[in-house]
This record gives structure tokens, sequence and C-alpha cells, in this order.
């Protein structure tokens, strides 16, 4: 290889998560040339420090949580957890953080890999510095595609880095269960950590600035886990900032606003994600590094028709499956405009990633899991809908009285008035995560409440819920 060498496609995918992979796999579908850089694991964050490791370390926790509701089964999972067991079925699940699987489908579907970091150096042009320092230029005759997602944001805290905190890598590969941990944030990695490492034997403390945990779901959702989390042992408190953080002699001691002192073994901030673009050329083509990239509904970069900003870069929606999603419209919107296609970009048009807007879902894998998929009832209202909200106790449905004793949840469905379709649909309860895309369903598809009627809940199932809601609502 000589430092010079350049090579053409048509395509230029910027990071190997599962982001850049969905942009290549869809370009290639349509026969343009695709190279992709990436600069650690193919696969990126959420296959080997996020979804994937997180949710094979929550599983058997809420297993065993759900085991405990049934009569028969409960006494027999009261002991602890096998730690060992958990980290090493969470080792696998992350291929013990080696790639060579991914590398097989990249090269499956035809696109080339380079390793090395990537800079854009100026339009159309990426040049890849591989490990050995050498260099290779890459051209794109029809796009270049950023999906180098988002890093953890830490506080600007004094003397933070010396005290070596965990952000969601470290929290989701750990070797180690730490017999006592600080949890810092109220989002969805403080919530699933907290969930984790206490089932496994920390004592956790989890500090919150905010006023509850979810910020962004329905206000009745962080009450319940929170009040989960309490009664597992978890400390939860609401309303405290930290003020400083130091490790004295192994000990990480955090002091809050209100001046207590807290020990631990280590500390996990969940405080926030930023942009992975503080250095990848962005200064070369008129933009500001480190910034998250405006895009239109294709995915193109505001101000320029060659370059694509897909997945967490973008700011839409920090979620895997949502980047997924914007990789398959990007990837169409790229193969379209390259062969002169007529590009369907009206709202839910083929090239048009309308559901960012509108129908976002997520689950967080709690105990109890909470699930959610468009607007909250605030935000329907802050942005001038007119809509009503209906509430179900979930446990007034037979199939939750049969999934497990004690059975507590809530469900609300936000009902546009004008035209009688679903704005959003949240879930709190165990086992609600599979409920969800049918909720999607309804939201993204505008169906309306009179044809939801028709779409009969099976007798006895959590999904029954449905039916109350549309009573709740007729009734109201």
């Amino acid at each position: 290889m000589t430092e010079t060498e350049t090579n053409a496609y048509d395509v230029v995918v910027l990071g190997a998560g599962p982001v850049g992979e969905n942009v290549a796999d869809r370009t290639r579908a349509a026969g343009l040339t695709t190279a992709v850089v990436e600069s650690e694991l193919v696969g990126g964050e959420c296959s080997y420090w996020a979804c994937m490791p997180s949710k094979a370390l929550l599983r058997p926790v809420i297993a065993r949580a759900d085991a405990r509701r049934v009569p028969g089964l409960s006494q027999s999972v009261q002991g602890p957890l096998d730690a060992s067991a958990v980290l090493a079925h969470r080792d696998y699940y992350t291929s013990n953080w080696t790639d060579d699987g991914q590398v097989g489908w990249l090269d499956s579907i035809g696109a080339d890999l380079y390793r090395g970091h990537g800079r854009l150096s100026g339009p159309r042009t990426v040049t890849v510095t591989g490990p050995d320092g050498g260099e290779r230029v890459l051209t794109a005759r029809q796009a270049v595609a950023v999906c180098t997602g988002s890093r953890a944001a830490l506080p600007g805290l004094p003397g933070l880095d010396a005290v070596k905190p965990w952000t969601s890598r470290e929290a989701t590969s750990s070797q180690s269960v730490p017999g006592r941990l600080i949890v810092i944030g109220g989002g969805v990695v403080a919530t699933e950590m907290a969930t984790v490492w206490q089932a496994l034997g920390s004592k956790v403390t989890l500090l919150v600035r905010g006023k509850g945990l979810l910020p962004r779901m329905e206000p009745f959702a962080g009450e319940l886990i929170a009040e989960a989390l309490t009664e597992a042992g978890a400390d939860v408190r609401t309303g405290t900032s930290v003020e400083s953080v130091t490790r004295e002699n192994g000990t990480v001691v955090a002091v809050t606003d209100s001046g207590d002192r807290i020990e631990a073994d280590e500390i996990l901030f969940a405080t926030g994600r930023a942009p992975r673009t503080d250095d990848i050329g962005l200064e070369t083509i008129g933009l500001d590094p480190g910034s998250w990239l405006p895009v239109d509904d294709s995915l193109r970069v505001t101000g320029h028709d060659w370059l694509y900003a897909v997945g967490d870069v973008n700011h839409r929606a920090l979620l895997t499956h949502q980047g997924k999603y914007q990789a398959r419209i990007a990837g169409a919107a790229i193969a379209a405009r390259g062969t002169g296609e007529t590009l369907l970009a009206e709202p839910w048009g083929a090239h048009a990633a309308t559901a960012d807007h509108a129908a976002v879902p997520q689950v967080v894998f709690t105990d109890p899991e909470a699930a959610a998929v468009g607007l909250s009832l605030a935000e329907a209202e802050q942005a001038g809908h007119r809509v009503k909200a209906v509430d179900v106790d979930l446990s007034s449905v037979a199939g939750a009285g049969l999934y497990a004793d004690g059975y507590q949840g809530r469900a609300r469905m936000v009902v546009d008035l004008d035209d009688e379709t679903l704005r959003g649909v949240t879930l709190v309860g165990p086992g609600v995560g599979e409920l969800i895309h049918s909720a999607t369903i309804a939201v993204a598809g505008q169906v309306p409440i009179s044809r939801l009627w028709h779409a009969v809940p099976s007798y006895p199932t959590i999904s029954e819920v449905w039916l109350r809601l549309l009573e709740a609502y007729r009734d109201a």
C-alpha cells in the first residue's frame, strides 16, 4: 500500500456500526459500489458496548423477577444470580469483542472494508489513516454517509479524568461486580444499569438531577421504575446534583449539592451523548467539528447534496433501531438520486424518514419494563394537537394477573380528537416490551379508533389492554 493510493466508489460510508452496515446493504443491493471505513470493531457501539451486552445482562435479571411472581416457581428462584454466568452470557453476545462474523457479513454483500481512522478531506473525499500509519484516499461518485454515532458525554467536573469514571462502555463490559456503585443520571442507560448491577449484587446509589426518571416518557413510567428500584434495594435520590468527585485510595467519593458524601467502588456517568464528529474533517467542507449534523427527511445534510448523516450524528432519534430505519431510507434515497429515479420524499414515502417525527418506539428493559411510541401527552399538547389521554391500570387485564401475581402497570394512549387516530402510546409493566410493536403499527399507520375496535386482542393476554383503552376512551 502506498501513502497516496486512491480508490473510487459510488458510496463511501464512514462508520461500520448497525447504521453504516445498513446503508451499505441498501446501496450494494441497488448495485452501487460501496466502501465502509471503521476505526474500531465492525458492528459498532450497539454490538459491543450498548444494546447487545446490556440486554444480555438484563435478561437474567428480568427473568428472575418475573419468576418470583409466579406461584409454584417463586420459592425456587429466591437466591442470588450467578454473576459469573451472567457476565459470560454477556461476553458470548459480544462475540468476546471480536468482529470476525460481522466482517464476514460485509464481505458477503460485496462492500469493501477499510480499517483505520477516516476523515473528510474535501467534498466527496475521505482519507483513511490505517493502523500502520499509511493513508488511502477514497472518493465517492454519489455520496458520503457519515454514520459515526455518538459517545458518552461527561460533565466538566474538575479532576474527573483522574477518577476514571465508568461510561456506558465500562458499565456494559465490566468483568467484575463492584461492591458499591454510584450512577449519575436518570435516563435509559442510568435506569437499566442501576437495574443490572443492583441485581448482580452491587449496592447502587442513583443520583438524578431532575424531578424523576425517564423524563422523555410519561411521568408515571419513571415513577413506577423508581419505586421498583427502591424496593430492590437501590438508593434513588432525585433533585440531586454532584458537585465534586474524587478517588481516594481506590474509593470514589462523590459530594452532592446538599453536602452529602457518598462512597463507592465505581461511579457511572450516564449524563447524555455527544456526536462522534469532532475529528472526521468537517472543517474541510465548512461544517463545525463536534457538531450534530442537520438533515432533511432523506437524511441528506443541509447545504451538501452529496453528504448524508445517518443515525445518532443527526440527533433525530438516538436509538439503534431508528438509526437502522434511517439507513434504509438513506440508502434508498442515495440509490434513487444516483440512478435518476423519482424521489418519493412525501411523508411516509420510501425516501422520507417520517417515523423520526411521528412514531419513534423505545423499550426500557428495567423491571418493570417501560415502552412508548410517538408523542407523550405533554409533547402532543406542546405541538399544538388537540388531544385526550386515556389511562388504564394494566392489572385490570386478565392476562396480566396470569402473567404475574401482584402485577403492577399502567397504559396510556394519546388520541388526536380531530381525526381520532393515536398520537402516542405508553405501556409500563412486566413484559410490555413485546407489546409495543402493535402500538407502533397503530401510530405509524394512523389507524383510526373506529378500525381499532376490529383488531380483536387474544384472550387472555396482556394485549387485551387495547380493548380496555378503547372502552375507556368510549366511556370518557
